[in-house]
């Protein structure tokens, strides 16, 4: 198995335990009830896994953007990328797991020197649903991107990416300077080959993340607002906008505690909390593979080094019937998942 050095290790160690002290023992005005108790109360505990419908792959942290909200800890000096042997490794699982969906995340996925090469293999492996969580800016970032529409185009892979308003005053505080207009142009080529344009198969998907230390609006409200925006403005058309929680953990819980707004937060997440959301939340149908190849519920528990509470926990060793029989790794940060209509990397689901 890959190994880092001992330093990084360390280092890695020490955040994430620190963010889970935080988490599990954050000083409330009133008791915060634990999550695992609140799903008790709709006897939802242990919380199980159903149907693996989805194998999602980090190929690294490097990204070519430093977003405030980024639970990833992305940027360009993340030097952590998916080997050759731990993509083949993948190869291996994708080829045999029933899941119909691979989801492919980063950093910036593209920024993988063997991204196209990876794409290109699993592509042919039958998976219903290619996605590829793109930034848009990616795009525009270097001539050696700028023919990724078609490469998208040409394996049908269906483009998820991360727009955080239809306004560059909003978009350029989120995620930097010049990010709106190149979010934008990239949009433009997408849609010059086919994506989101009706009467293609070519999908092209919206995520918004809020700004703040708020919960975000009603999905379909904020579709709406994005698809008149976004047209009138600049012609550009999407299939449809996922409305995605922030959840209190690395750069965003980093961002609640500076601004004195940790504990109001947890208390407004918990106060919208929906059983029903509990139903289908992600890490029940999905798998998260980390860059140097371990198992986790999803890709938060990823950022906690919250390992698959199996007996298998890496891609080599990967065993579908014993992953299945696992209880799924819960704290207070499942909160983010569970409020209002719920929260997942396919949007609402409640």
């Amino acid at each position: 198995m890959p190994k880092k050095s001992l330093l990084a290790r360390n280092n890695d160690l020490a955040n994430t335990q620190h963010q889970l002290e935080i988490l599990s023992n954050g000083i409330f005005k009133d008791e915060l009830p634990t999550f695992a108790n609140k799903i008790k109360e709709s006897n939802q505990f242990p919380l199980r896994p159903k149907k693996l419908e989805i194998l999602q792959i980090n190929l690294g942290y490097m990204c070519n953007q430093v977003c405030a909200h980024c639970h990833v800890d992305a940027g360009p000096d993340r030097k952590e990328i998916m080997t050759i042997e731990t993509m083949n490794q993948c190869l291996d699982v994708i080829k045999k797991t029933e899941a119909h969906t691979l989801d492919l995340t980063g950093g910036a996925p593209e920024m993988n020197p063997n991204f196209r090469w990876f794409v290109e293999e699993a592509s042919k492996a039958g998976i219903k649903d290619f996605i590829v969580r793109s930034n848009l800016t990616i795009i525009r970032a270097n001539k050696k991107y700028y023919d990724l529409p078609e490469f998208f185009k040409k394996h049908n892979v269906h483009v998820v990416s991360s727009m955080p308003h239809w306004t560059r005053g909003k978009t350029d505080k989120q995620r930097g300077d010049g990010v709106f207009d190149k979010s934008i142009k990239a949009l433009q080529m997408l849609n010059e080959v086919g994506y989101g344009v009706e009467g293609t198969n070519l999908k092209l998907d919206l995520v918004y993340n809020p700004s703040g230390a708020f919960l975000p609006g009603d999905q379909q409200g904020l579709e709406n607002d994005f698809k008149k925006a976004l047209k009138e403005d600049f012609n550009i058309d999407f299939n449809s906008l996922f409305a995605i929680t922030n959840l209190p953990i690395s750069r965003f819980l980093d961002y609640l505690i500076a601004s004195e707004n940790y504990e109001d937060y947890m208390y407004a997440l918990v106060e919208a909390y929906n059983p029903m959301a509990v139903e289908n939340v992600m890490c029940t149908n999905t798998i998260s593979v980390s860059w140097d190849g371990w198992l986790y519920d999803c890709d938060f528990n990823q950022m906690l080094n919250l390992k698959v509470n199996a007996k298998v926990k890496h891609i080599s060793e990967y065993n579908e019937e014993i992953l299945q029989n696992r209880n799924i790794i819960i704290n207070q940060h499942c909160y983010g998942c569970t409020a209002g209509a719920g929260s997942s990397c396919q949007g609402v689901v409640a």
